[in-house]
């Protein structure tokens, strides 16, 4: 005689007990409800939030040294990472040019500052350098400059991605240089470093659920919903914008490799989710390279490509820059003409580049555009103070969905993508072993041994 099925009680319990994507969804929907009834309460729980991130980007840095370093040491081809460098600077400047240029076409047809006549002298512009924190963007030289390390332990101090990236190639090199046989116990460490930090970021997960509560309360609870009717129009031209952005990723994706945009969100559906909750698309960096090497990237394209991405490949990013500049100057009644929209994207083309890391970067790279145009009021910008936070789930989403088609792209491109694997995958065919699982990275092959030190061929 067959068991009854279980009551649907039991399931939910059983769901939430084990989907971290259950866990996340509940949390974010009780941390909205919290922040809305309680905002005091939000405010005091914002520090599971911010605890979150920062224990996830302490080991940022070494994974992804650790990643590149084992990457460039398997591949066996120093020339071939440099490719994938360059490929991904390709397709990542294309990728943020269209953002960019679609969200003023999308602003221009909508005119979302339209009719407001605000007089830029009843703004507060202090308030602007209040958000900043006194910061700017750093020029193209300090940038370059910034992204080369002065020294090996600061770089891994202040979890500059682009410096430990650099050190990291340096590495790899070092050891192509020297040959696996002179070197096996420096890799062999290397990869089992890389085995403990994912290891230590699977424990951390199981937090997640404390840490969306915790942001979404926060959020919810300062600044609360009220922005949702005084700016309506802007946020959802913004997101309608961001979706049409990744219906364009979408077709790339497809043509230039096969795979679905689509299979992919939901095979990442609790990193999504957790990084739309935190409105930090660093907190899941880990998981979404460990996902891509399991899902047939090979190691080296992940470690360059997704880290770069993080600096370089603000797609989300720029089409709020793009909107939100057209939108301050439509409210202050400044008509913008053609040759000062390119204006424009030259200069977000630059400053875009140079936002990651830095307070309020978006009212930076806002204030810089208005100054190269010299007729939208600087004062303009804190127009958009009381709706950037609710803009954050659009970037976080459109910037991490950008960078990881990115590496599947660049990866297909430069024959390092297992299409086969990445479609079994995709389409759960493939079981993916769990995060911190001494059996997860699958797409990564273990340290050769001195004794038989040869290369894996490129997957195809």
């Amino acid at each position: 005689m067959p068991h009854p099925s279980p009551s649907l009680v039991r399931r939910a319990g059983r769901m939430l007990r084990t989907s971290l994507f259950t866990q996340v969804a509940c949390a974010l929907v009780l941390g909205i409800a919290v922040g809305k009834l309680w905002p005091d309460v939000g405010t005091a729980v914002q520090p599971l939030g911010d605890g979150f991130v920062r224990l996830i980007k302490a080991v940022i840095a070494p994974l992804v040294f650790c990643v590149v370093v084992a990457g460039i040491a398997k591949a066996g081809d120093l020339k071939a990472f440099g490719r994938i460098g360059l490929k991904a600077l390709i397709w990542f400047e294309v990728a943020t040019t269209a953002a960019l240029i679609i969200g003023l076409l999308a602003a221009n047809l909508v005119g979302p500052g339209t009719g407001m006549h605000v007089d830029p002298a009843s703004l507060d512009g202090s308030a602007v350098d209040d958000q900043t924190a006194g910061g700017h963007l750093p020029s193209a030289s300090q940038f370059v400059l910034d992204a080369l390390p002065d020294s090996a332990v600061g770089a891994f101090a202040e979890n500059s991605l682009l410096q430990v990236l650099v050190l990291a190639c340096l590495v790899g090199a070092a050891v192509l240089h020297l040959g696996k046989t002179k070197v096996p116990a420096f890799l062999s460490a290397v990869d089992q470093a890389q085995q403990v930090v994912f290891a230590v970021v699977g424990f951390l997960m199981r937090l997640a659920p404390l840490a969306v509560f915790g942001a979404m309360a926060h959020l919810v609870g300062q600044y609360g919903l009220g922005a949702l009717s005084t700016y309506g129009k802007l946020i959802a031209l913004c997101y309608g914008v961001a979706l049409l952005f990744l219906v364009l990723l979408a077709v790339a994706l497809k043509l230039v490799t096969g795979l679905s945009l689509w299979k992919f969100v939901r095979y990442t559906r609790e990193e999504m989710l957790l990084a739309l909750g935190t409105a930090s698309s660093e907190s899941v960096l880990p998981r979404m390279m460990q996902k891509l090497r399991a899902a047939g990237c090979r190691e080296d394209a992940v470690g360059l490509v997704l880290p770069t991405g993080y600096s370089f490949n603000l797609d989300g990013a720029s089409i709020y820059l793009s909107i939100g500049t057209l939108f301050i100057a439509q409210a202050v009644g400044v008509d913008l003409s053609l040759g000062q929209q390119i204006t424009v994207v030259l200069v977000l083309m630059l400053t875009s580049k140079g936002m990651a890391g830095v307070p309020g970067s978006a009212f930076l790279a806002l204030s810089a555009t208005a100054s190269a145009l010299g007729v939208i009021p600087a004062a303009a910008v804190a127009l958009l103070l009381g709706v950037d936070r609710i803009m954050d789930s659009m970037r976080v989403a459109t910037n991490l969905l950008g960078n990881c088609v990115a590496v599947f792209a660049v990866a297909r491109w430069e024959g390092a993508l297992d299409t086969e694997r990445a479609k079994r995958v995709l389409a759960g065919e493939e079981a993916v072993a769990p995060l911190g699982d001494e059996a997860a990275a699958p797409a990564s092959d273990p340290v050769v041994p001195a004794e038989s030190a040869t290369a894996p061929a490129p997957r195809g």
